[in-house]
């Protein structure tokens, strides 16, 4: 019996929260959204497909890649035509089109001006499938969208489309569907969650992007922070430390980065590795714990390079632009410094300089 692993492909390219009906409007992926697409390649990678198909759009195709196998792109798998709306914020649209938008609350089956009803969803979804599974042996995996996934599940399942967008489906995430002559649902809308290790983390970063220089600073945090760990003797998370300098300025590119890619990792569903993100810029205990390591190691390393704390803090006090900036910045040296010398007490050595 075969089994066919449906997924929806990761999170596109606006911010985490933004609601855009994208439809045909064909937008890549963003970091967090690459970083769904590895985590799914991670899970079906370790299944026995011998194919994949994915819609043509940059999004599921992008997604489709991470599972490192030839991908076919089926034209019938393109997200649902949404017309007049397509590419449109739906703020703008409940402005634009206040009744229509209203209305569908209660019938989604309507539809703006120039988009295509869900039964013709459904009737292309299906005739994609067919494709899919009479083009290949063996276990195969299909990139989709949102729409053309829950016309798939509907039918399968005999749920009205009415209903279908009951059927929420996060993004990466992924169910699990058999044929035996007929499709039946074996699982629903798994999200990939692989265990959190030092090989992911650098997958992890790699696929989000920050470019080289802040991998290569990342990286350096990660031996430090490895280093420090190794030399007190506490019971500390080495592996949970690891990971999360490796992931520390994951989102370094982005304003407020430590608290951007601390919601990307809750998102991805590790949330210990996303508190420690959260905290590595401005930490608000001197307790030496994982947070605090990742915290004073990220202050050793200035590009890729080991720094005195006073170098870096010296060189990080010029961007100070206000009263409150300088105050916050002497708050976290103050932190730094007793950290250093509880640190260096407790490992015997000037392992802080």
């Amino acid at each position: 019996m075969r089994k066919i692993y449906l997924a929806r492909h990761g999170h596109p390219d606006f911010l985490p929260g933004a609601r855009i009906c994208l439809g045909r409007t064909d937008v890549p992926l963003g970091s967090l959204g690459r970083m769904q697409a590895c985590l799914l390649g991670e899970i079906l990678q370790q299944k026995k497909i011998s194919a994949v198909f994915a819609s043509p759009l940059a999004r599921c195709r992008q997604t489709a890649e991470a599972l490192h196998l030839p991908v076919t792109f089926v034209p019938d798998l393109v997200e649902q035509n949404m017309g007049c709306w397509d590419g449109m914020d739906f703020d703008s649209i409940r402005a634009s089109y206040p009744e229509l938008y209203q209305a569908r609350k209660d019938n989604p089956l309507l539809v703006p001006e120039g988009a295509e009803t869900l039964e013709e969803v459904k009737n292309r979804a299906m005739r994609a499938m067919r494709c899919c599974l009479e083009n290949s042996i063996g276990d195969i995996a299909v990139v989709a969208h949102a729409s053309v996934i829950q016309a798939i599940l509907s039918a399968i399942a005999g749920i009205p489309l009415a209903e279908s967008f009951s059927l929420r489906l996060p993004y990466g995430a992924f169910s699990t569907l058999t044929d035996d002559g007929y499709l039946h649902i074996l699982s629903l809308r798994k999200t990939p969650h692989p265990e959190m290790t030092p090989d992911l983390a650098e997958k992890l970063l790699s696929a989000a992007a920050p470019g080289e220089r802040i991998i290569a600073h990342s990286r350096a945090v990660a031996e430090k922070a490895a280093e420090i760990t190794d030399n007190l003797p506490l019971p500390l998370d080495r592996q949970k430390i690891v990971c999360a300098a490796l992931l520390h300025d994951v989102a370094r590119t982005f304003p407020k980065h430590a608290e951007v890619g601390a919601e990307w990792l809750q998102i991805l569903g590790y949330e210990e590795i996303s508190s420690l993100v959260r905290q590595h810029h401005d930490l608000q205990s001197t307790d030496v714990d994982e947070a605090a390591i990742l915290y004073i190691s990220d202050k050793c390393i200035r590009e890729d390079l080991p720094v005195t704390l006073e170098e870096r803090f010296r060189e990080s006090a010029l961007r100070c632009k206000n009263e409150e900036a300088v105050k916050a910045h002497t708050r976290r040296l103050q932190t730094a410094k007793k950290l250093q010398q509880t640190i260096n007490s407790l490992s015997g050595r000037e392992i802080i300089r």
